[in-house]
């Protein structure tokens, strides 16, 4: 999605929490995010697609937002 002077927003998501004891589909969506291990961080461009992603694991995940 793009807001403003043509700057397109991109999504910094760093997973800081542990998904020991949390569903598998919580685990496979942290993969499917690019995520690989805790504290990593992962770059994407605005899109439901992602925002969806992280409302499913938004408490094991921190997003920032940054425009570029």
């Amino acid at each position: 999605m793009q807001k403003g002077e043509g700057g397109v927003t991109k999504l910094y998501i760093t997973w800081v929490k542990s998904d020991i004891g949390y569903a598998k589909d919580q685990r496979m969506t942290l993969k499917a995010l690019g995520l690989h291990r805790l504290h990593h961080s992962v770059k994407h461009e605005d899109s439901p697609s992602v925002r969806g992603m992280i409302a499913k694991v938004k408490h094991l995940v921190e997003v920032e937002e940054r425009e570029e």
